[in-house]
């Protein structure tokens, strides 16, 4: 197989894979599922915990801390408006916690997901030039997902726990 071949072909997988992967999401972004609020915090202590070993591996240096920050607080923003995006319901009689993923909170995924597909291009081109390592990219893009999936998760608690309140609240016969 020739480099060109390579070059063409891996991409090819990686777009396949890509509209696999999304198709799932939005089959299962159809359904209502149980929202439970007492385990919301693992998944991102899971994500912090596999960024700070994957970074401990070659940590950055001087200013990439900054570019770390900054990469972190851009998926965290982002982040935010994604978790606002997704539908958050309380039933009335069991109070009950249900999610759903939004149209739009899909189409805002799918958005982020091309985006990054075109800077990594990009980036990994320019890498040399940029004098940038590729450990160093990785840990950018970790990082910003890292904020991107535990702010959303954050909106989502925070929106959810009001939510149940009022419907608590609400269910209440004052005499």
């Amino acid at each position: 197989m020739s480099a060109l071949d390579r070059e063409t072909i891996g991409p090819l997988i990686g777009i396949a894979v890509l509209v696999v992967v999304m198709s799932i999401r939005l089959l299962r972004g159809q359904k209502q599922r149980p929202l439970k609020l007492e385990w919301m915090w693992v998944m991102p202590l899971v994500l912090i915990a596999l960024a700070c070993a994957l970074i401990s591996q070659f940590p950055p240096q001087g200013l990439e801390w900054l570019w770390l920050a900054l990469a972190f607080g851009a998926g965290a923003a982002l982040g935010w408006q994604r978790g606002r995006l997704m539908a958050i319901t309380v039933d009335p009689q069991t109070h009950m916690l249900n999610q759903q993923a939004s149209p739009e909170a899909m189409i805002f995924l799918v958005v982020l997901v091309a985006i990054r597909f075109g800077l990594r291009s990009v980036l990994s081109e320019e890498a040399g030039a940029l004098h940038l390592s590729a450990a160093f990219l990785t840990d950018v893009f970790v990082v910003f997902a890292v904020g991107l999936l535990a702010v959303t998760r954050l909106e989502m608690f925070l929106r959810a726990r009001r939510l149940l309140e009022d419907a608590r609240a609400a269910g209440k016969i004052v005499s």
